[in-house]
């Protein structure tokens, strides 16, 4: 399943990238989300079609969630979310 998730956000974040018209950067464990070239509107949409999709949103699970900082973070929030 892991695999699978990593695969939908990665597809959410080309999909809506094109959608938004923004250049996405190379999707790498490291890239710092504010430098992947989506806006907050771009990331408020990959979260509620994640929802739909995974049927979980990890920000709404814990009032102490941190917000991640990197893709790889942001991937790993969900992995952790759906087991």
């Amino acid at each position: 399943m892991t695999a699978t998730i990593r695969s939908e956000i990665e597809a959410q974040f080309i999909q809506v990238a094109q959608e938004q018209g923004n250049r996405l950067a190379p999707l790498t464990d490291d890239l710092a989300l504010l430098d992947s070239g989506l806006d907050s509107l771009c990331f408020a949409i990959i979260v509620a079609r994640l929802e739909g999709l995974l049927g979980v949103d990890p920000f709404t699970l814990s009032d102490d969630v941190l917000f991640p900082v990197t893709f790889g973070d942001f991937v790993r929030l969900y992995e952790n979310a759906t087991k």
